[in-house]
């Protein structure tokens, strides 16, 4: 006789039962369309000052491979000072619709990670190249 499933009246495990950390619960799927919506650039940073008109924000200059490069308001200002930042190539979201933040105009994003210490404090690190890279160059 072939081996039967078996089945038991034991109380799921805690590990099936708990649920993962919001830093852990993934978004909700996306095609593969969608993802090719996003414009991601590389950028090198050319200026940045704290913005100010807020505590938490940079004002960014970048220039993405256009003649007149962009600003972005990114809230790295606690991780980051902004002469570190000058000459650093990101990755930029081109394509994410300009909006004013705080009086000043943002052109875009600059992608980041966002951790926890094993003390339990945020840490953002931004996402860079590793190689240098020609501004404006396409991430995929």
């Amino acid at each position: 006789m072939a081996d039967e499933p078996t089945t038991t009246d034991a109380a799921p495990t805690e590990a099936a039962t708990t649920e993962p950390a919001a830093s852990e619960q993934t978004k909700a799927e996306i095609t593969f369309d969608d993802f090719m919506k996003l414009d991601l650039r590389v950028a090198t940073i050319t200026h940045a000052e704290n913005h100010p008109n807020a505590d938490r924000l940079l004002k960014i200059q970048v220039d993405d491979g256009t003649e007149d490069g962009r600003q972005i308001c990114a809230g790295i200002k606690a991780w980051y000072e902004p002469e570190d930042l000058i000459g650093k190539q990101v990755v930029i979201v081109a394509n994410l619709k300009p909006r004013k933040i705080r009086g000043e105009m943002s052109e875009g994003m600059i992608l980041a990670a966002s951790s926890k210490s094993t003390d339990s404090e945020e840490d953002i690190i931004v996402l860079s190249v590793d190689r240098l890279a020609k501004p404006g160059s396409s991430v995929s």
